[in-house]
């Protein structure tokens, strides 16, 4: 992964602000993947999270908490549509590397670092990916390069 890509993490506007619920995107590779979970996003904030507001001022009246909920549950709903309703697998990283390097793989200081935890429902991966937002949503996270490994092995690799 580029620098681009190991910059990348899931950051939104300000809090309460005309553009709270929207993701903040640079150029580069990372934009696609953003975009769809800005998507679910939006889809959360204007149909599940059931308020007494307008449509256009659910968006706006959105907090940190309210933006932390909603990517939570955006990237839950998609690993577990990728998973094909059955399993979700979050992956994390951990300070300790899992993965020695051998052959032809060379060690990214990244990838041998993931961890992974698998979830049967989704309520609780979406309660386990809240619990650790920061993961995916602080600057230096990897946030964006975590999420597409999660993609990946909640697919699973055969598919």
């Amino acid at each position: 992964f580029g620098c681009g890509w190991a910059r990348a993490c899931f950051r939104f506007r300000e809090p309460h602000s005309d553009l709270a619920y929207a993701l903040e995107a640079d150029k580069g590779g990372t934009r696609a993947i953003l975009m769809a979970v800005q998507a679910h996003i939006i889809k959360h904030l204007l149909f599940v999270r059931n308020t007494e507001h307008t449509p256009l001022e659910r968006l706006r009246r959105t907090g940190r908490r309210e933006q932390g909920q909603a990517l939570a549950a955006a990237l839950a709903d998609t690993l577990w549509a990728v998973g094909e309703a059955g399993r979700a697998i979050v992956c994390l990283l951990t300070t300790a590397a899992h993965l020695v390097p051998s052959g032809d793989y060379r060690a990214d200081g990244f990838t041998e670092r993931i961890q992974l935890f698998e979830f049967s429902e989704k309520a609780a991966a979406q309660e386990f990916i809240f619990d650790h937002i920061n993961c995916f949503k602080d600057e230096g996270s990897h946030g964006v390069i975590l999420f597409l490994y999660s993609l990946l092995f909640s697919r699973t690799l055969e598919r």
